[in-house]
């Protein structure tokens, strides 16, 4: 079995020591934020924020110097890969479920076969910035539809250590660019994600969801639209992905895209994950995975991890029953 390695290049391959030592110089510190301890219902586990100021907190500063997100899916990733609870799992097969587009809606895209493809900003994509333990990690994220007009999708090791804490300081920056938040700044109020992260890493399950505070009186898919999801699709699709890689030769500044057809993980089957050819590096995790070639279609997956510091295959969880579920419950709260 081949070693894994998280997406990023190798600034994420430091070691525990390292890591310290560059959070403790390059991140701006912060006391874990109060919270209500993590509920468990029907293998959700939510968290209600309750700390303030997160959108002021970012500073252009601290986004500029947060670390990719994805060196907290190395221990989850290597314990995931060297277990063997999963091996005998047998693959979801749930019923198809879909949940159409919400406006505003962004208009159809030529079609892209390249990796690492520049793209003008989305305005339902974004990225995701949060704190744990102290330190600051930037991801990428999605607005998605939901009753609450209000939830966003991302990697669930951009939101829960997997198994741990949750993430405090979350906050969604639509179309980011350049340091610019052209649609503002968004603070997450709740976190889902499903128990098999939360409490195991289990990378099978590496997505979660965030309900977003409102901004200026009004809700997130009202300002910038929110994606069409689907679950239990088929597999081996074709798929376009999109993501804020950070680590070099990207710089986080700008969206990219990766597109083309599934295929399931040969080094680690047990995970049930798909990949598709792609080299976006850290930062990326947690970005939206759309069926199609465009950034309209149905959302059906996320960047998770991928292998080894030029790893030209990215790497997303199967969007099954079990996510469905954590989709739901954020999806449905108020």
């Amino acid at each position: 079995m081949r070693t894994p390695k998280t997406l990023a290049t190798s600034l994420l391959s430091l070691s525990a020591a390292a890591l310290l030592a560059l959070s403790a110089a390059g991140a701006a510190n912060a006391a874990p934020g109060s919270g209500k301890a993590p509920a468990e219902t029907s293998g959700v586990t939510s968290h209600t924020v309750v700390e303030t100021g997160g959108a002021e907190y970012w500073t252009a500063e601290r986004m500029r110097n947060a670390i990719p997100g994805d060196v907290l899916a190395e221990r989850a990733l290597q314990r995931s890969a060297n277990s063997k609870a999963g091996l005998n799992r047998p693959a979801e097969a749930g019923a198809p479920a879909t949940v159409e587009v919400q406006a505003p809606q962004q208009q159809a895209k030529a079609v892209d076969t390249k990796a690492n493809a520049s793209e003008t900003p989305v305005k339902h994509i974004g990225k995701v910035f949060f704190t744990l333990g102290g330190t600051n990690y930037v991801c990428s994220g999605n607005s998605v539809s939901s009753t609450n007009k209000s939830t966003v999708s991302t990697a669930g090791h951009c939101l829960n250590e997997g198994p741990g804490a949750f993430a405090t300081k979350f906050t969604f920056v639509p179309a980011y660019l350049n340091g610019s938040a052209p649609y503002g700044m968004w603070t997450a109020k709740a976190l889902y994600a499903p128990t098999q992260w939360s409490s195991g890493g289990d990378m099978t399950y590496d997505t979660g969801f965030a309900v977003m505070n409102t901004l200026n009186g009004q809700r997130l898919a009202d300002v910038v639209g929110a994606s069409g999801v689907q679950f239990n699709a088929a597999r081996g699709l074709t798929y376009k992905a999109f993501g804020y890689p950070a680590a070099r030769p990207f710089d986080g500044e700008s969206l990219k895209s990766c597109s083309g057809t599934a295929t399931n993980d040969p080094y680690n089957p047990q995970f049930n994950s798909q990949g598709i050819p792609c080299n976006m590096t850290g930062g990326s995790s947690g970005g939206p995975w759309f069926i199609g070639t465009s950034s309209t279609g149905y959302q059906n997956s996320v960047n998770s991890y991928g292998y080894g510091s030029k790893s030209t295959t990215m790497y997303g969880p199967y969007w099954g029953s079990v996510i469905q579920q954590a989709y739901s419950s954020a999806s449905s709260a108020a």
